[in-house]
């Protein structure tokens, strides 16, 4: 019997034209959903698909504008006895900040799978129906459930807590951190790494009309307070460091935080390495300083965000939190 799946577009490369199988430039967004549907119809796949166009939009002009009415209609298809998964195609300069988002406020009670595609779809090499194969194949087996969201590219599964874009070109583009792919996959055929960790199945955060204003500081050398203060706003309720190494800032940046943090202001240290794990370090009792963990600076941001949109404002909670991650 074949599953019945969801799919909702929000446009992105794996929805784009170029005009010529070898031009560099392309329109991302371009190919409607039925449109998109139809393509895919000729491969065989092992599902009966439904869709909706959420947006048709390169991915860099995603937001809170996208996020709610396609966390909406995601929960929508979720609640429906008859659909058995969803999948979200997504252009991939932002799709690890929107999977992530997902996967802090949808259920995992049935798998949701997020793909995107690194060629657009009249270019040699395109990558998008392999891509959607897989995230069909995927999203199809009942053992996805639990697991959170889901990322496919390049025959690899990620979890969307892990997943981030290392390459602007080339079509094995992602990678994990710290764990890498969570399996592996073909359209013909799928291996998973190890069971579902997700216990939780209800959704862990809500995702309310407006979020709080928080600010991401990315730490150069010679950055100086000054600069920091310029780029924070009245509004400002938050800010995520991109620290150098595990999550390091310059003495007068530190300090200049360390007051913010004491005016109410939430201060998490994350690093700007692709691998950066930052754990506590002793002065962040004293600080008020929130370690990001395994989270990039993109993805503790919206943690932070949901975190405060939810009402929670005292650091120790906040660490809870992004050690549960």
């Amino acid at each position: 019997m074949k599953s019945k799946l969801t799919v909702l577009a929000t446009g992105g490369t794996i929805a784009g034209i170029a005009g010529s199988a070898i031009a560099k430039d392309y329109r991302a967004g371009e190919i409607g959903i039925e449109d998109y549907l139809e393509r895919v119809g000729g491969l065989g796949l092992e599902a009966e698909l439904s869709g909706t166009q959420i947006a048709n939009i390169d991915s860099a002009d995603v937001g809170p504008a996208v996020w709610h009415p396609l966390r909406a209609r995601a929960m929508e298809a979720l609640a429906d006895e008859e659909c058995d998964g969803l999948i979200v195609t997504h252009g991939t300069d932002t799709l690890e900040e929107t999977a992530f988002l997902l996967d802090l406020t949808l259920p995992a009670n049935k798998p949701v799978v997020v793909v995107g595609a690194m060629r657009p779809a009249d270019a040699v090499g395109y990558d998008g129906l392999r891509n959607f194969a897989n995230a069909v194949r995927v999203a199809s087996d009942a053992q996805a459930a639990g697991r959170g969201v889901l990322v496919v590219m390049g025959d690899r599964i990620f979890a969307a807590r892990d997943v981030y874009k290392v390459r602007t070109r080339g079509t094995e583009a992602f990678r994990g951190f710290p764990r890498e792919s969570v399996g592996m996959v073909t359209p013909a055929s799928l291996e998973w790494f190890g069971a579902p960790w997700r216990s939780d199945t209800p959704a862990r955060c809500g995702l309310p009309e407006d979020l709080p204003e928080v600010a991401i500081v990315y730490v150069y050398a010679g950055l100086d307070a000054q600069s920091v203060s310029r780029q924070l706003g009245s509004t400002t309720r938050g800010v995520v460091v991109a620290g150098v190494g595990e999550g390091n800032l310059p003495e007068c940046v530190r300090q200049e935080l360390v007051r913010l943090a004491r005016e109410g202001t939430l201060v998490v240290r994350a690093s700007r390495a692709d691998e950066g794990m930052v754990d506590r370090e002793p002065d962040d009792d004293t600080n008020a300083f929130v370690a990001a963990r395994a989270l990039n600076p993109q993805k503790a941001r919206i943690l932070l965000q949901l975190l405060l949109a939810g009402g929670e404002t005292e650091p120790a909670a906040i660490q809870r939190a992004f050690d549960g991650r």
